[in-house]
C-alpha cells in the first residue's frame, strides 16, 4: 500500500522529489498556515506529514491522521510547535532540521546587529521619504560595535556562528545558557560564561539564542530589560516568546535601552503595535534562514527524513522526548 505524505504548504521542487520517492505527495494549495481543524482534516489518512513551525502538531492531529501515521518531520530546528511526548507515546518519530540554517541566521542576526546599531532602518526611511537632508557631522549618528561587548544567551551552533562574526568585528563575548560550553568553544571563540543577570548588566547588546521552553518563555520580560545598559541593544532571532514585548515596548519608551531588532514575534505574524511606529527599532518578518539554499536544505532534510522512516530505516535528525 502507498505511503501518504501529507505536506502542509509549499515545499521546493527538491524535497518534493526526495519524498515522491518514497510515497504519494499530498500538497496544501493554501498560501497560508491552515487553522487546526483544516490541518486535522488535511492529514486524515497520512503515514508522514511534513510541517511548518506555524503547524501546531500535537496528540488530536496525529489522532486525526489514524494509526498509521509513523512520522512528523518540522522544517525548522525549534520544535516548540510539536507535542513530541504525546506524538512519542503514539510511536510516531519527530524530526527536525539542525545545521543546515546555522550559518543563514547567524548572518541575519549580525545584520540585524549592524542595522539597529548603525540605524540603517532609520536612513533608508528617510531617503524613501523624500525629506530633505544634507550631510553634518551629527547626522543619524549610531553606536559601534568595536570593542563592545556581545551578550549571547544561549552558545549552541548559532549561537557560536554569530560569536565568530563578533569576533571579526573587534567585539568581546560573553553568554549565557543551561550549560557551559567546551573549554575548546570557549578558548576559540575568546567567550566567558556568566551568569544571565550578569550578561544583561554587562553587555552592550544582547543576541538570542535559546530554544523556547517554558523556562525560557518571557525570559526577556520587564525586570530583565531594566536589568540591560541604558545604551543596550536586544536582538532576537530565535522565537518570539522569549521576548515579552509588551514589556519591551515599555522599555523602549521609558528610556531602558537603546533598541531592539527582531526576527520573530511573540504572536507571530502579529506585531506589538508599540514597536511598529519606533525609529529605534528593526523588524523583519522571519528571515533568519531566508535563503534559497538554506530553505531547499531545510526541506530536503525533512523529506529525506520522512523517506528514511517510511522505508524502514532510521531518521536522520529525531528529536527525542
Amino acid at each position: 500500500m502507498t505511503s501518504t505524505i501529507a505536506v502542509t504548504r509549499w515545499i521546493p521542487d527538491e524535497a518534493l522529489k526526495v519524498l515522491a520517492e518514497a510515497g504519494e505527495v499530498k500538497l496544501s494549495r493554501a498560501d497560508r498556515p491552515l487553522t487546526p481543524d483544516e490541518l486535522r482534516e488535511f492529514v486524515r489518512g497520512a503515514s508522514a506529514i511534513v510541517g511548518m513551525l506555524h503547524d501546531r502538531i500535537d496528540g488530536s492531529v496525529a489522532d486525526a491522521a489514524g494509526s498509521g501515521l509513523k512520522v512528523v518531520a518540522n522544517v525548522a530546528v525549534g520544535y516548540d510547535n510539536i507535542d513530541v511526548p504525546a506524538l512519542a507515546g503514539r510511536g510516531i518519530t519527530v524530526t527536525n532540521t539542525p545545521g543546515v540554517l546555522t550559518d543563514a541566521t547567524a548572518d541575519l542576526t549580525f545584520g540585524l546587529i549592524l542595522a539597529v546599531t548603525r540605524r540603517l532602518g532609520e536612513g533608508e526611511r528617510l531617503i524613501r521619504s523624500r525629506t530633505p537632508w544634507s550631510f553634518h557631522l551629527g547626522f543619524l549618528l549610531g553606536s559601534s560595535v568595536r570593542d563592545k561587548t556581545l551578550g549571547i544567551v544561549g552558545l549552541g551552533k548559532i549561537g557560536q556562528a554569530v560569536a565568530r562574526r563578533a569576533l571579526a568585528f573587534g567585539m568581546r563575548i560573553v553568554y549565557s545558557g543551561r550549560s557551559r560550553a567546551a573549554e575548546d568553544v570557549e578558548k576559540a571563540l575568546g567567550a566567558k560564561y556568566v551568569p544571565f543577570e550578569e550578561l544583561l548588566a554587562v553587555s552592550d547588546v544582547v543576541s538570542l539564542h535559546c530554544p523556547l521552553t517554558p523556562e525560557t518563555r518571557h525570559l526577556i520580560d520587564a525586570d530583565a530589560l531594566r536589568s540591560m545598559k541604558p545604551g543596550a541593544y536586544l536582538i532576537n532571532t530565535t522565537r518570539g516568546p522569549v521576548v515579552h514585548e509588551a514589556a519591551l515596548a515599555d522599555a523602549l519608551e521609558a528610556g531602558e535601552i537603546a533598541g531592539a531588532a527582531l526576527d520573530v514575534f511573540e504572536a507571530e505574524p502579529e506585531v506589538e503595535p508599540r514597536l511598529l511606529d519606533r525609529e529605534n527599532v528593526v523588524l523583519t518578518p522571519h528571515l533568519g534562514s531566508a535563503t534559497v539554499e538554506t530553505r531547499t536544505a531545510m526541506a530536503v532534510l525533512a523529506a529525506e527524513n520522512v523517506a528514511s522512516v517510511l522505508t524502514g530505516g532510521n531518521p536522520l535528525t529525531e528529536v527525542r522526548p
